[in-house]
């Protein structure tokens, strides 16, 4: 039997709390940060500078750190999987769809990745949602759909390009995270990160070059520049390997249902920075989402207490 931590706190549960905060920072401000940035740079022009920034950045760190940049060979279909879906097509997509819709509901869809995350580890990871995970993930949901309102059924099709768009990125998100949570890795996370942005980052390139032209650099507005500063730092480096490093301690529901922050940080960020009306269906959603938050957050997945019973 293990003791019980002193004064009821659990360094781990500190640590899971310090992961999400930080990843719901950097990624919730990512939102207008980019939607910043396209007001300038063309999607694709935009995802092959943060790619190539990414590959570079994240290696870099990873050599002087000291870890093994060599990734295993029977971990390379994985890493390929996992950044195509993690990286490419959530971004891609994400990218092209903030041109056409709102960032506020533009970052709402991305957040129906817990859903398609919290199902797909039920057949292919065994994982059984317990009951304060499943009304967390209810919970947040309802606070999604609030933010989203009923005027998305009534929508005329041309309108709905952007929020599938958005659909297609959270359903590779759920999947990239199933692949990564479904092997134990030998490789760093930052190395992982940065092959995968080594993977993306080429095609990108050839696109670019092929189908856009690129805005001179004199004449990027500064909010641009520190747009760009935000997104590479913050959300392709730091919280790219901060949400692997999450990925690996939690389950995939709780690390799923947990992104649910990120959209009260990019929604706030939206209504903030790109002046974005704050209503009262926003701080509903927002209160919604926060109690979904607060019940994942104190529970495991049924699998994953049946673990810790068992080992206790």
């Amino acid at each position: 039997m293990t003791a019980p931590a002193i004064g009821g706190s659990n360094p781990r549960d500190s640590v899971k709390y310090a992961l999400i905060l930080a990843i719901s920072l950097f990624w919730g401000l990512n939102w207008p940060a980019v939607k910043t940035i396209l007001t300038q740079v063309p999607p694709l022009s935009l995802r092959a500078v943060g790619f190539t920034a990414g590959a570079v950045l994240m290696l870099g760190a990873a050599k002087l750190a000291g870890h093994r940049l060599a990734v295993d060979r029977a971990e390379r279909p994985a890493l390929l999987l996992a950044g195509l879906c993690n990286v490419l097509i959530f971004n891609l997509c994400s990218a092209f769809a903030q041109t056409l819709m709102a960032t506020s509901q533009a970052a709402i869809i991305a957040f129906t990745m817990p859903v398609w995350a919290t199902l797909l580890a039920i057949p292919l990871l065994g994982e059984r949602p317990g009951p304060r995970q499943i009304a967390g993930l209810a919970c947040g949901l309802a606070g999604l759909g609030v933010l989203l309102g009923p005027e998305a059924l009534s929508a005329p099709p041309a309108a709905l390009l952007g929020p599938a768009l958005m659909l297609i990125a959270a359903v590779s998100w759920a999947v990239g995270t199933i692949v990564m949570k479904g092997r134990v890795w030998r490789a760093h996370p930052t190395v992982i990160a940065g092959w995968q942005y080594v993977v993306c980052a080429v095609p990108m390139i050839a696109a670019t070059a092929l189908t856009e032209v690129r805005p001179a650099l004199a004449d990027l507005h500064g909010a641009v520049w520190v747009g760009f500063a935000w997104h590479i730092v913050c959300s392709i480096c730091l919280a790219q390997a901060l949400w692997y490093v999450t990925v690996r301690r939690l389950s995939v529901g709780e690390a799923a249902v947990s992104t649910l922050l990120i959209p009260v940080v990019g929604v706030s960020g939206a209504v903030v920075i790109l002046g974005d009306p704050l209503t009262l269906r926003l701080a509903l959603a927002l209160a919604l989402i926060l109690t979904a938050v607060a019940c994942v957050l104190g529970a495991g997945s049924k699998k994953n207490e049946d673990e810790r019973a068992a080992v206790e």
